[in-house]
């Protein structure tokens, strides 16, 4: 059964996630490989890779935080969300703004720990800022470094002004690169994206069918995820409720998102496959279980037939 399998974190679970990337985001970007030079073959493969590292960290963070137990759901999860949108694999700024936002997700979490606390904030600022720089809108991922330093290092004054600090030196970092390398200013109007609220392009099936799906799951999952936070531990509840902030600000930006093509929805789907991991931890009905897991996996094959 598919969820035994799945049930340990092992390298050759990691192996079969990654191949089933490489398998749908082969297909998504077909047609760019055949016609394109042999560096932006490159560039496509260093896209896959960085999906990859995604998983990783994804992986990482969670095992670290005890967000979920030593499973590899959370990995096979997200690769199935991140695979039902084609759009998702296509888009190259998104794809690493998401990398520097687990980035930065790591901080935060780790601001538990009460240790290297201005270094963290800095760190978890400065990777938002980056990730800001490719996908405008993920600079909303800011409220989730002040709900963390709130929670846990909210008391020191000079700590609130340490993501001043780093948004005004990767400011510096950027202007003066955008000098040397341009010999313009980086400007206020190259940085920021319009807001788009037509969602007319989800009436296509392509779109409707995996977004519909996400949002059914996404409300029965997120029950079963409060009722877990409630049980949790003083310690692991905030880290917890961490990932359901990270869930909304990502479907925030989705919402305000210039493009509407499924691959707003891509920060969404790392605090998703934790949230959906503690439901299938949790679920004791194991036929419902399996036949669930195995929808999510055979979703983004179905939709390629579309």
């Amino acid at each position: 059964m598919l969820t035994s399998f799945f049930s340990n974190s092992r390298p050759i679970n990691f192996i079969v996630v990654a191949v089933y990337i490489f398998i749908f985001y082969l297909f998504a970007n077909l047609q760019a490989l055949f016609s394109a030079p042999f560096w932006v073959i490159w560039q496509e493969v260093g896209m896959f890779l960085i999906l990859v590292l995604s998983v990783f960290i994804l992986n990482f963070i969670s095992g670290r935080n005890e967000l979920t137990g030593r499973n590899a759901y959370k990995s096979i999860l997200f690769a199935g969300f991140l695979c039902m949108f084609s759009a998702a694999l296509q888009n190259n700024d998104v794809i690493i703004a998401n990398l520097f936002l687990l980035l930065a997700l790591r901080r935060i979490l780790s601001l538990k720990s009460q240790r290297e606390t201005v270094k963290k904030i800095f760190d978890a600022t400065f990777w938002i800022g980056v990730a800001s720089l490719f996908y405008f809108w993920s600079i909303l991922f800011l409220f989730v470094v002040y709900f963390g330093l709130l929670v846990h290092v909210g008391h020191r004054f000079k700590n609130w002004l340490v993501p001043v600090a780093a948004l005004l030196a990767l400011l510096s970092i950027v202007t003066s690169a955008d000098l040397l390398i341009t010999d313009t200013f980086y400007t206020l109007a190259d940085w920021t994206q319009a807001i788009n609220l037509d969602f007319e392009q989800y009436r296509n099936l392509s779109l409707l069918i995996p977004s519909a799906f996400l949002f059914a799951l996404t409300l029965w999952s997120s029950f079963f995820y409060v009722l877990i936070i409630q049980k949790a531990s003083a310690n692991a509840k905030s880290s917890l409720f961490i990932i359901l902030l990270c869930a909304g600000v990502a479907l925030t930006v989705g919402v305000l998102a210039p493009t509407k093509n499924g691959s707003e929805l891509m920060f969404f789907f790392a605090p998703l496959a934790i949230v959906v991991t503690n439901y299938f931890q949790s679920m004791k009905d194991q036929w419902f279980k399996e036949m669930l897991f195995i929808t999510i996996i055979l979703l983004p094959a179905l939709l390629l037939l579309l």
